[in-house]
């Protein structure tokens, strides 16, 4: 084993602000990892997976959205988050891009909203004691949504 790069990182135990659920676009990092230190997660355990929150939402398989929730519960467990941050973007290729939207950015922020709407009914189910947030990263900024249970018309 040869060493290949050395940095002095904290061996200490840490809480985590947040576990944050998005997808693994980089397109994305920046923007996210700015807005998640102004809105104070900045020690965040993030979960990204291609759509993230779409393995929730619309889950492919069972072992997807077991796998995800059973990450969340990690971070809470592991680093006692507290909150549940999920962000979707614009363009998400795991969704067809924004071509499937024929260029109507209402109709992808829409739909966007609805999937993390239900991404965070099956979160507010399996982790009751979490608060969960809603983003929507575009490249231009990010928006929240406000997807309180009984705010939404579903």
């Amino acid at each position: 084993m040869r060493k290949r790069f050395h940095l002095d990182s904290p061996a200490a135990h840490y809480q985590a602000d947040a576990a944050v659920l998005w997808c693994f676009d980089d397109r994305m990092t920046l923007v996210v990892q700015k807005f998640l230190k102004r809105i104070g997660a900045a020690r965040a355990d993030s979960v990204r997976i291609a759509g993230g929150a779409m393995a929730l939402a619309s889950p492919t398989s069972e072992f997807e959205q077991k796998y995800v929730l059973d990450q969340l519960g990690l971070s809470q467990k592991l680093h006692r988050a507290q909150r549940v941050i999920l962000i979707a973007h614009r363009d998400c290729g795991a969704y067809g891009g924004s071509a499937r939207f024929r260029g109507d950015a209402e109709a992808e922020a829409a739909f966007h909203s609805a999937e993390l709407a239900r991404a965070a009914d099956v979160i507010r189910t399996a982790l009751p004691e979490v608060s969960v947030e809603s983003y929507f990263a575009d490249f231009d900024g990010v928006w929240e949504f406000d997807l309180a249970p009984s705010a939404r018309s579903d």
